[in-house]
């Protein structure tokens, strides 16, 4: 009599156990700063100066004192002459008493101005002999502190300006430039070995359209999966098609692990006469977990293969997609020292009926439409990649739950969790 087989993990259980295996990995590369978008940082990134590291006007203007402003309203029509010249990048003398400072944005405020008013708040009177430097009429009363951007404001000294821990993107780049930083520790990248399995499988531009065997596709799963793992800041080695056989399979998991953190398959762990990811896995390490309670997607494993964790992917493509997207990635990022895991949805009514609730946690395919809500690709099948083309998210349904038109569902969105 046969053992009942084990109940399938539910997603969360499964995740949790995934980044409990996941650990950072060891090293620290110094790269350039021009060079660090989508690394995560190994350490925190303190500022050793402020930013502006000076008083600065935010506007083309005057410099001015609001008291002499004041005094040149009551006396001289709210005229004051311009006594000097401040350029970005210049740094201007003390203003004059009764004197306002031609100023521009990004320059240092001159010692005694409190305040700044905008050029379209003046009127500039020529100069001439009793002001060389000519005059301006001062048309608003300004504000003290107005249009002025203060030393610290953006950083402080001392202050950490990103976190350990943090993926870099291309503001926190400026930001780290912003503090002097040309260079920027990191975290290495995870070095991962891809294959794919199957006897089924032939590469584009092997074999033409039209000369293809009956019952082989073309590989698809290759280029989605490299294509996603060099996004996650992943050097990837392309080991290619194993066949369909224990022995080459061992064999190919043999060389995998040998300078690889992780080795990631697609196909070939289900529980056919043909899988051989299992048992191999097992024959060399230790298979930890085994089919998800997910669709698509529930043939999902981990295991060890000596030093080298192993993650073995289903074959067809949008379960190996999905996935990918909710346990590969964030086991990627966790490697890479990343400590905000979560993945983001937000709430959004679906403008379509999902009559059919399955006892899996479902992921459809879904897109926004211009009226704000979500439309259902119609084919939900595992096999049929053009949803993930034609989608910009998906739909996470609880398991047992259907779908009425107006319903509010729980969208993750692709940018979110393509890279």
């Amino acid at each position: 009599m046969n053992a009942p087989r084990p109940a399938l993990k539910p997603l969360d259980d499964a995740l949790a156990e995934l980044l409990a295996f996941a650990t950072v990995l060891s090293g620290v590369e110094s790269v350039s700063t021009f060079e660090a978008d989508g690394r995560v940082l190994a350490q925190d990134v303190v500022s050793a100066l402020h930013v502006p590291p000076q008083d600065n006007s935010s506007m083309d203007g005057y410099a001015v004192r609001g008291a002499d402003v004041l005094r040149a309203q009551a006396q001289a029509q709210g005229v004051l002459p311009v006594s000097q010249r401040i350029a970005a990048g210049s740094a201007g003398e003390a203003l004059a008493p009764m004197s306002a400072a031609r100023i521009f944005t990004g320059a240092p405020i001159p010692l005694g101005a409190d305040a700044v008013v905008m050029q379209e708040d003046c009127e500039v009177l020529p100069a001439d002999g009793v002001l060389p430097g000519g005059a301006v009429r001062i048309k608003a009363m300004p504000a003290p502190g107005q249009w002025i951007r203060r030393a610290g404001e953006d950083v402080a000294l001392g202050s950490t300006v990103l976190s350990k821990g943090e993926r870099l993107t291309p503001a926190s780049l400026g930001l780290a430039a912003s503090i002097g930083m040309n260079l920027l520790p990191v975290v290495r990248r995870p070095r991962v070995a891809l294959f794919s399995t199957g006897d089924e499988l032939v590469m584009p531009g092997d074999v033409a359209p039209g000369q293809m065997k009956p019952g082989t596709i073309y590989n698809s799963n290759r280029f989605f999966l490299r294509a996603l793992l060099l996004r996650l800041g992943c050097e990837v080695s392309d080991l290619g098609i194993v066949p369909d056989r224990l022995d080459a399979t061992v064999q190919a998991l043999q060389q995998a692990a040998q300078q690889h953190d992780l080795i990631l398959t697609s196909g070939g762990v289900s529980v056919g006469e043909e899988d051989h990811i299992k048992p191999a896995v097992q024959a060399l390490g230790s298979l930890d977990l085994w089919q998800i309670a997910i669709k698509p997607g529930k043939p999902f494993a981990y295991g060890r293969v000596q030093q080298a964790h192993f993650i073995g992917l289903p074959g067809n493509p949008v379960s190996s997609f999905i996935t990918f997207l909710l346990l590969v990635r964030p086991f990627l990022l966790k490697l890479q020292g990343v400590t905000q895991l979560a993945t983001k949805s937000i709430a959004v009514p679906a403008h379509f009926t999902w009559a059919r609730a399955d006892k899996r946690r479902e992921f459809l395919r879904v897109r926004r439409n211009p009226a704000g809500g979500l439309d259902l690709f119609a084919n939900q099948s595992s096999g049929v990649l053009t949803s993930a083309v034609w989608a910009d998210g998906i739909v996470d349904n609880p398991p047992g739950q259907t779908i009425q038109h107006g319903d509010v569902v729980r969208f993750i969105l692709f940018p979110e969790v393509l890279g």
